[in-house]
Formats: structure tokens, sequence, C-alpha cells
């Protein structure tokens, strides 16, 4: 079966013997067990079950196995939030003395996780685009990673997956890839060379803005040198799912990063919808993209599927069907006539999230990335008058028509 249809007849529950179609919320936090011997068993993995949410819960398994399915990849941790799933993927093989390289093109929160690293020792060296000559220029024998959005948020740079990952991998180096804002309906960086691929399960994967969470999934492949990586050592008997066995039974645990089982549920049923929302949200940021580059009170139009930008030919040949995401964004020339557009619009929501099934805006230089440098603000391409729209499932007409009316608006006021 194609994944699509894998995603929705695959066997993911084990402990339902119902023939339930969805898991069962198992909102509780302990697990009872026939005798003290078999609790041991399983605190101690020598037995599977459950005995503590906080450890493990019927209902996150579900979602991690489909998580898992849905990237091809050979198993996955879900976690309390987008951000949660970033620093346990980093901090599981990052000590004091490390450090990374990743692009400077990154969500705001990322930044000031990656600025709040350097207090425990992990330095972060960043390049201006993640590109094989770019890491190469930076490695050293303190590089542990490289780290970077598949589609950044909200600069809208695309990597170039399979060229970054020849470097990487020769050099033994994990790459660790956001895919967010791709998702994998339009591509699944495992397959393109990607070792470990993180969600924020908040935005398309949940897709109505009603769960916060995230996702961490092992790809299974990457030879895993447990001298190099230390914090790895202690697991190495798990062979290929070193990386997960140690998340796992150490680390997200012990940071206590779960996922809340009603959460797990919601972002099941969300992911059952994935490819449909996608396609058609790329369809219609596409279509607003062509008609507000044509406006003449815009500035500049940037979309990563709009003919003769910077990444339409890596979007045709990475991205699923040349489909550039769902997010597009505009500049307006100043941060005044950017703040009279929000405020014209009628349909879109003013709202600080992507991936929701509504049309949300927002100027990210002023909220996201307020507390940013001016050099992680260009670093990040979030300018003054840049205004972020995340494209929902409203009409495309529509749409255009209550940004048309908006900038129209914006240059009479």
């Amino acid at each position: 079966m194609e994944w699509e249809s894998a995603l929705l007849h695959g066997r993911f529950d084990a402990t339902d013997s119902t023939g339930a179609t969805l898991p069962a919320i198992y909102q509780n936090a302990a697990f009872e067990q026939r005798s003290a011997e078999d609790l041991e068993r399983i605190f101690t993995n020598r037995k599977p079950g459950f005995a503590y949410s906080r450890s493990g819960n019927p209902t996150v398994a579900a979602f991690e196995q489909r998580m898992a399915a849905a990237e091809g990849g050979a198993a996955a941790v879900a976690c309390a939030s987008g951000m949660a799933a970033i620093a346990m993927a980093l901090l599981n093989i990052l000590q004091c003395g490390d450090e990374m390289i990743s692009a400077a093109g990154l969500f705001g929160g990322t930044q000031d996780l990656f600025e709040d690293l350097r207090a425990f020792g992990i330095r972060t060296r960043f390049v201006p685009r993640l590109t094989p000559e770019a890491v190469e220029g930076l490695l050293s024998e303190k590089t542990k990673l490289v780290f970077g959005e598949l589609i950044s948020n909200p600069a809208l740079e695309l990597i170039d997956l399979a060229a970054v990952a020849r470097v990487t991998r020769r050099q033994g180096i994990p790459l660790i890839i956001d895919s967010t804002t791709a998702t994998p309906a339009l591509v699944r960086p495992l397959a393109l060379g990607a070792d470990i691929v993180i969600h924020s399960a908040t935005k398309y994967i949940s897709g109505q803005g009603n769960a916060i969470g995230g996702v961490i999934v092992d790809g299974g492949n990457f030879p895993w040198d447990t001298d190099r990586f230390p914090p790895l050592k202690k697991y190495e008997h798990a062979g290929a799912l070193v990386y997960t066995t140690r998340l796992r039974q150490d680390l997200w645990r012990n940071f206590g990063a779960c996922m809340a089982p009603q959460n797990a549920y919601l972002s099941v049923l969300g992911l059952e919808t994935l490819t449909l929302r996608v396609q058609r949200q790329c369809a219609s940021a596409l279509a607003l993209a062509r008609a507000l580059a044509q406006n003449p009170q815009i500035a500049r139009v940037d979309y990563p599927g709009l003919e003769g930008g910077d990444f339409y030919d890596l979007t045709q040949r990475q991205l699923k069907n040349g489909m550039g995401g769902a997010i597009l964004t505009l500049r307006t020339g100043s941060k005044e006539r950017a703040y009279r557009l929000l405020n014209h619009l009628r349909l879109a929501h003013i709202a600080t999230n992507v991936g929701d099934v509504r049309t949300l805006v927002i100027c990210p230089a002023h909220t996201i990335y307020a507390f940013s440098t001016q050099e992680q603000r260009r670093g990040a391409g979030a300018f003054p008058d840049l205004i972020r729209v995340s494209v929902g499932l409203e009409d495309a007409e529509d749409l255009i028509a209550d940004f048309s009316a908006a900038a129209a608006a914006m240059g009479a006021d």
C-alpha cells in the first residue's frame, strides 16, 4: 500500500482487542500489573508493558507507531511539544564542549533554545544556508550533528537534503531535520538521507489548532559510533536503535517530556487527513502567492512553489508534485503598513500558529522574534515589514479577495 492507505489500515494499537479503528484514550497515570515481579520487569525493560504514563502510554504509543510509519522510520518518540522534541533530540547525543552546525534561518523558539544551550557548554555554529559547502567549511572534531528546517520558518528556504546528507554521512555526523512545515505529505526526509526527523505535531499533524505535541522519528540507519557519542555507549546493545533506546529509557523519561494521551489521540485524528488538508492548503497558497505577486501594494511575495523563486527548482525536484507547502510571506515596505494590512483582513486570523484549518497571519519580527537580536532576525528572514501567512482550508478565491481588499485599504490609509 501507499503510505496514506497504510496509515488508515495499519495495525498500530496492539493493546486493543475490540476492533476499534481508533486508539482508546488511556487518560490515566498508572497501570496495574498482575504481580510485583511483572512490574519490576517492565521497569527494568525486561518485559513490554505500561507502568506509568510519563514513561509510556498506549494512546501515545499508537500515535508514535503511526508517525514512524508515516516517515518510513524505525521508531518514534512523542513529546509534550515541538520545542520539547527538538530539545530532547539534540540533548540525547550532545554534551558540554560539543558543537552543532545549523542554518541561521530558524523558528524563533529554536533560536532561543540554541542560545540556552550555550549555558551548558554546547555551541551552535550558524551558516546562512545549509549547503554541503557551508557544512564542510565548519566541520571539526567537536561537531556532533547538523540541524536544519527543511522549509525554514519564516524565511522559506529549502535544504537540498540529498546533497547535505552525502557530506554528513561521509563525516559520520547525523543530519537532524525539522520537517514541521513540509510534513510527510510532501516529503519523507529519511528517504533522502536525513537520520532523525522532528515534527511539531501542533502544526499540520493535528491540523486544527487543538493539540500541543512534538515527535522524534529515528530512521534506524545511522551507524552510531558510541566512542564518538558517549551518551549512547550504555545502550549500544540496542544496535541500530541505540539512539531511540537511550532517548526513551533515559533522557526523555527523566526530563518528563511526555505527550498527553488526549493530545496523542487528536494527533492521530489529524494524521489521518493530513494529505487531503496539505494538498488543498498548498494549492491555495500558490494561488494566493501568484495573485499577491501581481499586487502593486505588496513589495515582495515569497513562496517556494512560486515560479522564478530561488527555491522553485528544488521544490519541483524534492517536494511531492512540486507543492511548496502552505506558508507564504509578504513584505509591505514598513511595519506600519504591515499592521494596517493585518488589521483590515476579515477572514484571516491574527494568531501565532501554522497548519491550522483557518488562515493565520502574524508579523514574526515583532512577536516570535521580539527578543531576538537584529542579527538573529536577519538570519531568520524576520524583517520588520514581513507578514507570515499560514494558509488554511478557506476557498482560495475568498482568500485572494480578502488580502486584495486589505492591501488596497493599507495603501489608502
